[in-house]
């Protein structure tokens, strides 16, 4: 089970989450909204878990936390994964996008001086500015557009672009994101949850709701629940198998990925 985009250290109690993760056996991407709770949220992913953390400043707190960029830059040597990033054009939101633009110019130049890394992205309402970033910034890394709700035309765009997506169950309860999950490639899909801020049946999204995400998937696609979970695995070895070939993956990490989605696997 893959959850890609998850705001582990948001839960009331997210060392209880993340022990719970690790006993379920989760691929988790802990996301953070800011820089400084970087290294506190990585205490939730000790050596040997499958929790990884990802380095982020997310847009809705552009305006207030653009000063910690260069804590960004100072922690991004350590960092594989970066998110949550991206653009918001939300009304609250429009008045700081100037903020906004600057943050995201500046974390995906950091991201393309350090040669790349696998970037978790949120767009909504601004997909098509986050794409015209992305186009500026080729060398930035893997884009995983999480959640995304732009138009036909920018998913198109995405996906000449070359980027991923992940998708929850949150997402799949509505119609237009499943005929747009219908159109994505599936060898560059994930499956997330965005709890606890995403609800499901009027609770917070746990990491372990992302199985609700790939029954969806079954459903949608037409297929089993064991090829969506085979796809799944795969689609993530190779996300990170990319990662690897380009130098910024140790070997034991690499190993560790790659023995966990083979046992997840072999189990079925």
């Amino acid at each position: 089970m893959i959850d890609f985009h998850s705001h582990l250290d948001l839960y009331s109690d997210p060392h209880a989450v993340a022990e719970e993760c690790n006993a379920r056996g989760i691929y988790v991407l802990s996301v953070t909204t800011t820089p400084s709770a970087w290294i506190q949220t990585s205490a939730l992913a000790p050596q040997g878990s499958r929790v990884r953390t990802a380095l982020g400043l997310h847009p809705q707190l552009a305006h207030q936390r653009k000063s910690e960029l260069n804590l960004f830059d100072s922690h991004l040597p350590g960092a594989m994964y970066v998110g949550e990033i991206g653009l918001d054009g939300a009304p609250d939101f429009k008045p700081y996008w100037n903020d906004q633009m600057m943050v995201f110019d500046h974390v995906l130049r950091a991201c393309s001086q350090a040669g790349g890394r696998i970037m978790t992205i949120h767009s909504r309402r601004a997909s098509s500015a986050v794409l015209d970033r992305l186009e500026a910034f080729p060398n930035a890394g893997t884009p995983i557009l999480h959640w995304f709700s732009g138009s036909k035309r920018d998913l198109d765009k995405a996906i000449a672009l070359g980027c991923w997506f992940s998708v929850g169950p949150a997402m799949l309860a509505a119609e237009k994101s499943r005929t747009l999950v219908r159109h994505m490639p599936r060898d560059r899909i994930l499956t997330e949850t965005d709890g606890p801020f995403a609800q499901i049946e009027g609770r917070s999204a746990m990491p372990w709701d992302a199985q609700k995400a790939t029954i969806e998937l079954a459903t949608l696609w037409e297929m089993s629940e064991f090829d969506i979970e085979q796809l799944l695995n795969n689609n993530l070895r190779r996300l990170v198998g990319n990662i690897y070939s380009g130098g910024r993956l140790g070997d034991a990490d690499y190993r560790q990925l790659s023995e966990v989605i083979g046992k997840r696997t072999e189990s079925r």
